[in-house]
């Protein structure tokens, strides 16, 4: 095997990346080495790519980026037993300690030393990468690795949707990004009553209609909460999960969240906000949740028996599969937003 491999990298403090050759990574007796077939792209990396505060503040530069991946297991450490050569994985990009207070009570999304891979080390826009085996997930060999790859951010919409009660439930998914699309379809595969998405691109509200949703709200056009609350006979929905990150959208949320709703929240404003606790928390008797990542690795099988019972349409949501060579291509699409999810083709082999 050769000794180096193409990278998309964080080169320099700026907005951008490039292509350059790195070593191929050595492994631990308790790693695995993958030789990476997709990778793809995530809000995150956009945040790498762009160099936004938050990125200044936590890349440290050079960094392969990338976190989202299925490759082949082509190497395993002295120490592995859960993972043999050949098999097709993808791989849980939070790598915990396992010794913490959370870890211990099963709640290892959220760590005390948590490391992602493409952010706190090097990541999957690699032709290979090594992670700790407990991180991997095996897969079904026979599904194509464009649509294995995206398990990761769907683990993140599972999370987000299933933190209470699905079945029978009116839900409105605020921001149809990539993963709040996955979450649509999600609602609809665990039975949801009438799913209504909400944002400011048609694309994407027009992919959401084919992924499940009732619904499809532009809020630069529509009087969304009039709508939502003509549609819910007055109350409001039952579960919100707020995608977005956008403080208009969150405020708006809480107008047509029902009296003791839920509202789940995954997007993440880009700087604090005000919330009006009394009237739009504590006076509606309403249950809010923080999502972080996956539980792990619960969203995990809960992903794979959606995938295996054919209840997901990951066809629709992975919209664009671009070789590896044309990234800029694939983060142009995401700024533009005319895109569901972006898989880059890392390299081919017998699973194409």
């Amino acid at each position: 095997m050769k000794n180096t491999m193409k990278t998309i990298s964080k080169l320099s403090p700026q907005r951008g990346a490039g292509i350059i050759s790195k070593p191929i990574p050595t492994i631990q007796d308790d790693e695995i080495l993958i030789k990476v077939l997709t990778a793809s792209v995530c809000g995150t990396d956009v945040h790498i790519y762009d160099y936004n505060d938050w990125a200044k503040s936590r890349i440290k530069i050079p960094q392969v980026m990338g976190h989202e991946l299925a490759g082949e297991v082509i190497e395993i450490g002295s120490k592995v037993t859960s993972v043999k050569l050949g098999d097709i994985v993808s791989a849980e990009t939070h790598i915990i300690c396992g010794t913490c207070e959370f870890c211990l009570s099963g709640q290892g999304h959220i760590c005390q030393n948590t490391e992602i891979l493409g952010v706190d080390r090097d990541g999957a826009f690699a032709e290979y990468i090594a992670i700790p085996a407990k991180n991997a997930w095996i897969n079904n060999p026979k599904i194509d690795p464009a649509y294995l790859c995206v398990q990761e951010p769907l683990g993140n919409a599972i999370h987000t949707v299933t933190s209470g009660e699905v079945k029978g439930k009116t839900i409105a998914i605020v921001g149809v990004g990539p993963i709040g699309l996955m979450a649509v379809n999600v609602a609809k595969a665990l039975g949801a009553r009438l799913i209504i998405a909400v944002d400011i691109n048609s694309y994407r509200l027009n992919l959401s209609k084919e992924l499940g949703a009732h619904m499809a709200l532009n809020s630069l056009n529509d009087d969304v909460t009039k709508i939502i609350l003509e549609a819910t006979n007055g109350y409001g929905v039952d579960v919100v999960c707020e995608m977005s990150g956008a403080p208009t959208a969150l405020h708006q949320a809480f107008s047509f969240l029902k009296k003791g709703g839920r509202l789940s929240i995954l997007g993440l404003p880009d700087h604090p906000m005000t919330i009006d606790v009394a009237n739009e928390i504590v006076f509606k008797g309403i249950t809010i949740h923080g999502i972080t990542g996956r539980r792990i690795m619960t969203t995990w099988q809960q992903g794979k028996e959606l995938i295996d019972a054919g209840l997901l349409d990951l066809d629709k949501i992975v919209t664009h599969i671009l070789p590896f060579d044309d990234y800029e291509h694939a983060f142009e699409l995401m700024h533009s937003g005319n895109c569901g999810k972006i898989v880059l083709r890392v390299s081919i082999g017998d699973h194409k």
